[in-house]
């Protein structure tokens, strides 16, 4: 029960100590949703638009051999009454493989549509936490999260990210 005693005697003891300097001069706390700002800013934008450039034709090509298949499986399907066994199992081999080819080329332009879209993003926190940086040491803020389960608009500081983030040139 001492032990106990104790502990809680030093704790409050560290929490009064901690609450003074901060009752003598207030914290400046500042809060960016780094959702927002990888959504909503310039480069952010930008990075979307370059791999929806990079990526836009493998992804029409893809649409069509999926609407090609579709239409082979329903022809197929249509044909299937009429045709020999032989014929039959021709078909569904061929359509099989192509449903393989197909599955094999969609995992393939996944994986490397995330690893673009990884590089672009890291591109962009990159410049987000310099921007970030900036405003911290200019402004002279103690603290800028990141993460939070609540924050306020008196600290919520993601539009002037935002909006240093639009006017930084591209390094």
């Amino acid at each position: 029960m001492k032990v106990f005693g104790k502990i809680i005697g030093a704790s409050a003891a560290a929490l009064c100590l901690w609450a003074l300097p901060a009752a003598a001069q207030e914290l400046k706390l500042g809060y960016v949703n780094s959702e927002r700002v990888l959504r909503d800013s310039a480069p952010a934008k930008a990075a979307q638009a370059k791999l929806e450039a990079e990526f836009g034709r493998r992804e029409r090509e893809l649409n069509d051999i999926r609407n090609r298949l579709k239409a082979a499986a329903d022809k197929f399907e249509k044909d299937a009454p009429t045709l020999s066994e032989a014929e039959k199992t021709r078909r569904q081999r061929e359509l099989v493989d192509q449903e393989r080819d197909l599955q094999r080329k969609q995992r393939e332009f996944q994986e490397d549509l995330n690893q673009r879209k990884n590089e672009e993003l890291a591109a962009v926190v990159e410049r987000a936490n310099r921007v970030i940086r900036q405003i911290f040491e200019t402004e002279k803020y103690d603290a800028i999260l990141q993460e939070v389960v609540f924050a306020g608009p008196r600290v919520d500081i993601t539009d002037k990210v935002i909006r240093a983030l639009n006017a930084a040139p591209a390094k």
